[in-house]
């Protein structure tokens, strides 16, 4: 219970000032040779207790799937938003990233009245955020935005894995293991791979 009330804190600080739809926001996927960026955004109820949440690499693929369900039952609004690798390689992995970010938190379908970020400062916002480091560790409503884009990531991928099995997308999900830059060196890149990266570049 300790753990749940300090994931909260930040939240509780901002509901102390007056703010009611506070927005975590995180992504998967930014250093994966292969596969798109994905973020999300979170807006959970006041008081609302979601069982095991916690920064999502702390967590086994099943148990990030059953959070995932309760996140999407229980938040007031969810987006999650996807870049793919061509998207990157054109504008650029930090640009994309940002872009990313704040699309996830402007696209809500309950506006929030304020920001939490994992990492990153959003510019040119008219609501009110805050930059978070580690934000998935100290921010229940970060923490959900990770297990929300890693979970929609994975699925990405697992489906990747079927139309180009060759690399093992469904064991990696598209980061540099061994495995992958074997099959890389032996295959070339395939459609979803980051030419811009330096492994092609």
């Amino acid at each position: 219970m300790r753990k749940s009330q300090s994931l909260f804190s930040l939240e509780n600080n901002l509901y102390r000032q007056g703010f009611r739809n506070i927005a975590g926001v995180d992504e998967a996927g930014r250093g994966p040779l292969a596969g798109p960026l994905v973020a999300a955004a979170v807006i959970l109820p006041q008081g609302t207790g979601i069982s095991g949440l916690k920064e999502c690499k702390q967590l086994t693929p099943k148990q990030r799937e059953a959070l995932y369900l309760q996140i999407l039952d229980k938040s007031i609004s969810y987006k999650v938003i996807t870049f793919n690798n061509s998207r990157i390689d054109t504008e650029g992995l930090h640009k994309v990233n940002l872009k990313a970010l704040k699309a996830a938190a402007l696209e809500l379908d309950t506006q929030p009245d304020f920001i939490l970020v994992d990492g990153y400062k959003l510019e040119d916002l008219s609501i009110a955020n805050l930059r978070v480091i580690k934000g998935d560790m100290v921010s229940a409503s970060i923490a959900a935005a990770s297990v929300l884009a890693k979970v929609h990531r994975d699925r990405i991928m697992f489906a990747y894995h079927r139309q180009y099995p060759l690399y093992g997308f469904d064991k990696h999900k598209g980061y540099g293991s061994k495995h992958h830059l074997e099959m890389l060196s032996k295959h070339g890149p395939s459609p979803i791979h980051r030419l811009s990266f330096k492994n092609f570049s």
